[in-house]
């Protein structure tokens, strides 16, 4: 007997400070397993990104946020790729010697790790992104020279035939102490994650190509009560190196069907925290034969549950009780008979 592959996504919104994902890559060893239960799992660069850590793993799906969104719309599918030509874009904001780190990074991926990676372009301008936090305690941004981000795009696009954009902006070092201490000690939000979603999404939106970006920053001060969970933004200069690495085999967005493209239709299965059911992605396909799978034990400061929007959901405790889910649907198993109780079948109502 022939079944299609088992295809689920796994979203953990950015900058809503989630007890799993809203730090420096640390929801990547919950797609490594859920990778391992799926035969094809589709995700975003905030459960990925893990700065100069990374995980190789061949039937991930690495999908931008916006690019996600439309996915779930059915207005994008995804082309699997063996190989993008990643094209970088740094922030004319950049020190030299910053500046100079990042192209090392860069570099580097491609002489240890075989990227293909086009030239890089310099922003015609400072992009001057500013930080933001909503009353929620969610964090977003602005950039102040959003012309500037999109004629690099554009450059690297139809000069050196770039399939992918990396964009590294300049962020400010003056963040605010408090917030900026509690994130390092894991009880904060991510002060800088709803701003680089503005900047990839703008780029994404504007060309349709995958995109994702990395923070360029002072190193801070070494403090060793650091929390395990952001201790991967502390190893040095650059988190580009797993930007680089998930934008080499992103998968590309097409608007019609293709041989071996992927659709909405597909989806299996959405894994996410309950208290932050509200995306457009999540909405989308909330209104399709997907099973949604919220898990409790990731809190957000958001507040938004299935049950808020009447959305029919199986809410579990953990990502371990998720993962078991997943491969009863998988099996083709209810779960309900997993359960010591099964309740007898009742007549249905005219």
């Amino acid at each position: 007997m022939i079944h299609r592959p088992y295809t689920a996504i796994l979203i953990v919104p950015t900058g809503i400070g989630a007890a799993i994902g809203g730090y420096a890559g640390d929801a990547l060893p919950v797609a490594k397993a859920m990778a391992k239960v799926c035969d094809r799992l589709i995700t975003h660069p905030n459960v990925l990104n893990g700065a100069q850590l990374y995980w190789p793993l061949d039937n991930v799906f690495y999908v931008e946020g916006y690019g996600l969104d439309r996915f779930a719309q059915g207005d994008w599918g995804l082309k699997p790729v063996h190989q993008n030509r990643v094209g970088l874009i740094l922030d004319q904001g950049i020190e030299p010697e910053l500046r100079t780190r990042h192209i090392q990074a860069a570099d580097a991926t491609r002489a240890t790790l075989g990227l293909t990676l086009t030239d890089y372009v310099v922003t015609d301008n400072p992009l001057q992104v500013e930080l933001r936090t909503a009353h929620s305690g969610a964090s977003w941004g602005t950039i102040g020279h959003p012309d500037s981000l999109l004629r690099a795009a554009e450059q690297l696009m139809t000069k050196s035939k770039a399939e992918a954009i990396a964009v590294v902006a300049r962020f400010p070092d003056e963040i605010e102490t408090l917030a900026l201490d509690n994130y390092r000690h894991g009880q904060g939000v991510d002060p800088l994650a709803g701003a680089e979603a503005v900047i990839s999404h703008l780029i994404v939106r504007q060309f349709a190509v995958p995109c994702a970006h990395a923070p360029a920053l002072e190193p801070l001060a070494v403090d060793d009560t650091i929390s395990p969970r952001a201790a991967a933004e502390e190893l040095g200069y650059t988190f580009l190196p797993c930007v680089l690495v998930g934008l080499s085999r992103a998968p590309q967005f097409v608007t019609q069907p293709q041989p071996h493209s992927i659709w909405a239709d597909e989806v299996d299965a959405l894994v996410i925290p309950q208290t932050a059911c509200g995306g457009s992605a999540i909405l989308s396909l909330s209104q399709r034969h997907t099973r949604i799978i919220a898990v409790r034990d990731n809190t957000t400061t958001l507040n938004v549950t299935p049950e808020d929007l009447g959305m029919e959901a199986i809410t579990v405790n953990s990502y371990l009780e998720a993962l078991g889910v997943l491969l009863a649907h998988k099996a083709g198993i209810s779960a309900d008979a997993l359960r010591p109780v099964v309740s007898p079948l009742s007549q249905a109502c005219d």
